[in-house]
């Protein structure tokens, strides 16, 4: 059985950001799971950081490369950014022969691929770094205002938001007494699958949808 370490990254800033946000990940980690990885597989566990990508410490980062050296699992993220924006950081992971990283928005590369593409990716983001802070300082000498969500980006997230917690409370009578009871998040997505109870996007129920219902309705 292909097994499976998920992890994912987002920072404040993220959060609101089309595609790096929770829900992005999650999105595309689903698909990479469900159209590109072996079966049977299973998702051991997963991890999550708040932080900048810029951070150099990864609390979670580390407990998830720890669980991958010891289980043999591989180490799945849904973009490669979501490791880190450092080339030097991802190289060290991939040269790490112990660990084999799985990109979910791309599956089918090799480490030589992912290496070439990370490299690419921040002299892109420095490139734009400059280019934005070009703006800023010509929007400023205008008199612009700066900063701020447009309104339909606030309301957009909101309703997103919105969508996630009512879904999740449409199966909190299932999933929490038989987490109350001490059932894994396996035992519950197969309970689930078994009423016949289908995921939003009308699938199955994975151990890590499970687990992302249950932190909804505990944030709640």
């Amino acid at each position: 059985m292909k097994r499976y370490v998920v992890y994912r990254r987002v920072s404040t800033e993220d959060q609101g950001r089309s595609g790096l946000g929770l829900e992005a990940q999650n999105r595309d980690i689903n698909l990479f799971l469900e159209n590109f990885s072996e079966e049977p597989f299973e998702v051991i566990e997963e991890f999550k950081d708040h932080m900048s990508g810029k951070s150099a410490e990864r609390p979670e980062l580390a407990k998830a490369i720890d669980l991958v050296k010891k289980s043999g699992a591989e180490l799945l993220v849904s973009k490669l950014d979501r490791l880190s924006r450092k080339v030097s950081f991802i190289a060290s992971i991939m040269d790490d022969k112990k660990v084999t990283l799985r990109v979910a928005s791309m599956p089918n590369a090799d480490n030589f691929q992912l290496h070439i593409y990370a490299a690419l990716a921040e002299q892109e983001r420095e490139f734009i770094s400059a280019r934005t802070k070009a703006a800023l300082v010509e929007a400023k000498a205008k008199g612009k205002k700066l900063g701020g969500l447009r309104p339909k980006t606030e309301a957009r997230n909101k309703a997103i938001t919105a969508n996630a917690k009512a879904r999740a409370d449409k199966v909190a009578k299932t999933v929490q007494p038989l987490r109350a009871q001490g059932a894994s998040l396996r035992a519950i997505a197969d309970a689930l699958n078994t009423s016949g109870v289908p995921t939003a996007r009308g699938g199955k129920w994975q151990a890590s949808q499970v687990k992302r219902v249950l932190e909804r309705l505990e944030a709640a």
